[in-house]
């Protein structure tokens, strides 16, 4: 498969390890700035890399990509960039989608005390992690994690695996799409928003 990985940290650096791995052509890596583990990584293999500007990215997509990887993005791709790709966008999101939408999504699972959380890898569309459902894995929240915790051991590597078994499935054409459930959808803001909003 030939790939653009659009991330930026550890998600980013371990995607990018992984498709390396996997054999994928990775035509570019868009991070957003120049020093990131990713962009750093790419630069010394000599992937062309370009930095998101804005919220909005990537704003360059190469010709010839099959779908576009997002490992901890935070911008959203628009329909244009999507367009450019032949699959469009997967992205990975560390919860049990359509619960938890937004970018705090595993401080928010522990602000409410679930005792199960988890990881999908969605088909991105036009809206804040409402795409379809490609993939999803669950792992138990353990008494005294935090975020970091449950990330480290859980939901990161979890991530790097979705992404990685999603990817196999696209290129055997196996690859699925589920709505998403809106009566079970919920959205939270940014945790210190959400912690001033709920008192």
């Amino acid at each position: 498969m030939r790939v653009m990985l659009i991330g930026q940290k550890w998600l980013g650096l371990e995607v990018l390890r992984m498709c390396i791995d996997e054999g994928h052509d990775v035509a570019a890596v868009s991070a957003p700035r120049s020093d990131d583990r990713l962009a750093a990584l790419a630069n010394e293999l000599g992937v062309p890399v370009c930095q998101v500007p804005t919220a909005l990215g990537p704003v360059w997509v190469p010709d010839g990509v099959d779908v576009l990887v997002c490992a901890h993005a935070h911008v959203f791709i628009t329909s244009e960039a999507r367009a450019k790709a032949r699959h469009g966008a997967l992205g990975y999101h560390p919860s049990l989608l359509p619960r938890h939408r937004g970018r705090d999504a595993i401080v928010w699972t522990l602000h409410m005390r679930d005792q199960v959380a988890g990881g999908t890898v969605y088909w991105m569309d036009d809206g804040a992690d409402t795409g379809p459902i490609a993939l999803q894995d669950w792992c138990w929240v353990r008494p005294g994690d935090d975020a970091r915790s449950l990330w480290e051991r859980d939901l990161g590597p979890m991530g790097v695996r979705l992404l990685r078994d999603a990817l196999r499935l696209l290129a055997q054409g196996r690859l699925q799409r589920h709505e998403q459930d809106p009566a079970l959808a919920s959205w939270e803001p940014a945790y210190a928003v959400g912690k001033r909003l709920k008192g």
